[in-house]
């Protein structure tokens, strides 16, 4: 049986090269430019457009203030006439107007793009939480939920930031670069358009270098927070064993063990930063003296160069820093980006377990009748629970299952479920191969009651109607009245709004029990099976849900797997594992007068009582 597989672990991914991981965004194409999205790609385009457009803004309007001081000095000199007030007016309000152009470019792109980044990360938050519940239950079992809801959310979030810094923020000032190298070059020189662009590059070297000598802390950092933020949740979802065996202090030193350190990885991922920015700084401040000296020296040359050029290029030059300045932190978050965003793309990679063939069919109408034809499962390959179990359950018929814990009574309803495929033999529900048949079908088929009962955080009302979406109160109330807990949610202050807390902690283990009975009973399935169904209630309680369950049996494929062996004795048919396979069968008394392991167990459970 092969576990989820053709993606490696996200918790344990490899970081790859952020060149490698920038081609990964490839995958997002999809969400941003879905086929047949008119609208979407329409304000794609435009988006971009305003972006190139804005750059030019940016770049020009320091040049057309140049001109506006040069014009100030001229008038200053040759005295103000109207042509050359009006023109100094003019090139002042068009250096104004540039600026204010440019603002509007920017924000009308963010007004634009806005839906289409908010429905992306909506899209690919859902495919992914989609996913999550097509993945095997051994995964689940095997993961912690923290970690996967960590790995989701970053995921996600990366998706925004994304967007914002690569699109919007570092893709237009490589652009900006360009553009003010052609500009100087085209109006100045050629040396200014090196100075500023081996200035950028190197500068963009150094916080890249740098950078990545310090993502070590950042991943140090990460893990640290996974760790703590999985104790965590692990301690609340346990809150009540916590509880029973007054471990408070213990979780709480391995939760601050866990933050400690990360502080450590904090503490040096912050002091390691005081190097970057001192080194960043120093080649700002040097391109910008360089590019002051040579338009200095082209105005004391009388090389065509004036006041209004110094001002220029000391304009362009800080504007070009200006988002350059945020780099080490922008590339530092957009590899980090990358990396939450390949995790969460590995884990919608990891193909489930359980897949229906291409050929699967729906199971239709369900008559009840299972075959079980020598079936052999394990969940480790070293470790077989079943060995060539074999048994049939007529429609109508209720059929028990009993043995010793660790028998592999339980496991039977997991493969029923599909949650696991049969390493050999068939499992038939209306003689239909169960893997011919799509899960989807064959679950709404089936109804459970399980032993461990974990109800959702949210109301009695929704707990219950949740085996029925869009079921009308009354059947809700009729659901509850069968199960015998009708009763009790009628004398609650909120009654069916009753809020019954994280896994239902609110209710007793009894109460939870008859609530997953009632939600189970409004599913109405065609084969229902109790898996302990009355484990966590009181004898007289358990005497009259067990006569509801009886009633609701009839005529209705029934499969018990059972400790209390009186509960069963009414069971068309009775089938005692042990080491995984059938030792006996047959009726109760039947199976007491073989004198064997069931009346062993019969006999015990008399003892008891």
């Amino acid at each position: 049986m092969p576990p989820d597989h053709t993606a490696p672990d996200p918790d344990t991914a490899i970081e790859r090269g952020i060149f490698k991981q920038l081609l990964g965004l490839g995958r997002l194409k999809p969400y941003l430019w879905p086929e047949g999205n008119v609208n979407f790609k329409v304000r794609s385009v435009i988006a971009l457009v305003l972006t190139i457009a804005s750059q030019f803004v940016i770049v020009g309007s320091p040049f057309l203030l140049g001109r506006a001081i040069d014009s100030i000095e001229l008038a200053s000199d040759a005295g103000f006439t109207a042509q050359l007030t009006l023109l100094m007016v003019g090139l002042i309000l068009g250096y104004g107007g540039l600026r204010l152009l440019s603002i509007l470019f920017s924000e009308g792109r963010e007004y634009i793009f806005a839906p289409v980044a908010q429905s992306s990360q909506r899209a690919v938050a859902t495919a992914t939480f989609a996913h999550m519940h097509k993945l095997s239950l051994r995964y689940h079992l095997e993961k912690r939920t923290g970690k996967l809801n960590r790995i989701i959310e970053r995921g996600v979030k990366s998706i925004d930031f994304l967007f914002r810094f690569l699109l919007f923020n570092i893709g237009p000032t490589f652009l900006q670069l360009g553009i003010v190298g052609v500009a100087f070059a085209a109006v100045y020189d050629w040396r200014f358009a090196a100075v500023a662009i081996v200035i950028v590059v190197t500068y963009v070297a150094f916080t890249v270098i740098t950078t990545e000598w310090r993502l070590k802390f950042r991943r140090e950092m990460n893990r640290q927070d996974n760790e703590a933020a999985a104790k965590a949740v692990d301690s609340l979802l346990n809150y009540e064993t916590v509880k029973y065996f007054s471990a408070e202090t213990f979780e709480t030193d391995r939760y601050d063990v866990a933050m400690g350190g990360y502080m450590r990885a904090a503490i040096r991922s912050r002091t390691s930063l005081s190097t970057v920015n001192i080194g960043q700084s120093f080649l700002m401040n040097l391109g910008l003296v360089i590019v002051v000296v040579l338009a200095a020296n082209g105005v004391l040359r009388d090389e065509g160069m004036s006041i209004g050029d110094i001002t220029a290029v000391v304009l362009v030059m800080s504007q070009l820093y200006r988002p350059l300045n945020i780099l080490g932190f922008a590339y530092r978050e957009i590899k980090q980006a990358l990396t939450d965003l390949e995790n969460m793309f590995t884990l919608m990679d990891r193909k489930p377990e359980i897949e229906d063939r291409a050929d699967a069919v729906d199971v239709g109408h369900v008559t009840g009748h299972v075959t079980f034809e020598d079936v052999h499962f394990h969940y480790d390959k070293d470790r077989e629970i079943l060995k060539g179990i074999s048994f049939e359950i007529e429609p109508g018929q209720t059929v028990a299952i009993v043995g010793p814990t660790g028998a592999g009574k339980s496991t039977l309803s997991r493969i029923l479920f599909r949650f696991y495929d049969i390493a050999a033999g068939t499992v038939r529900v209306d003689g239909k191969d169960l893997q011919s048949l799509t899960q989807s079908s064959i679950r709404r088929a089936l109804g459970i009651v399980p032993q461990d009962t974990v109800l959702f955080n949210d109301t009695i009302g929704y707990n219950i109607g949740y085996a029925k979406p869009g079921a009308m109160q009354h059947e809700i109330e009729q659901a509850a009245r069968d199960a015998q807990v009708h009763d009790f949610i009628s004398a609650l202050p909120k009654g069916y709004e009753t809020m019954v807390g994280e896994r239902g902690l609110k209710l007793s283990g009894g109460e939870k029990q008859r609530v997953a009975i009632a939600r189970t009973l409004l599913k109405n399935p065609a084969i229902l099976i109790l898996d302990e169904a009355t484990s966590a209630l009181d004898s007289a309680t358990e005497r009259d849900i067990q006569a509801a369950l009886d009633r609701i049996a009839t005529n209705r494929t029934t499969l018990v797997i059972a400790h209390r062996l009186s509960t069963i004795i009414g069971a068309d048919q009775i089938l005692v594992m042990d080491k995984g396979r059938i030792s006996e069968r047959g009726t109760h008394d039947e199976l007491l007068t073989q004198k064997g392991l069931y009346a062993h167990l019969w006999s015990q459970q008399e003892q008891d009582a």
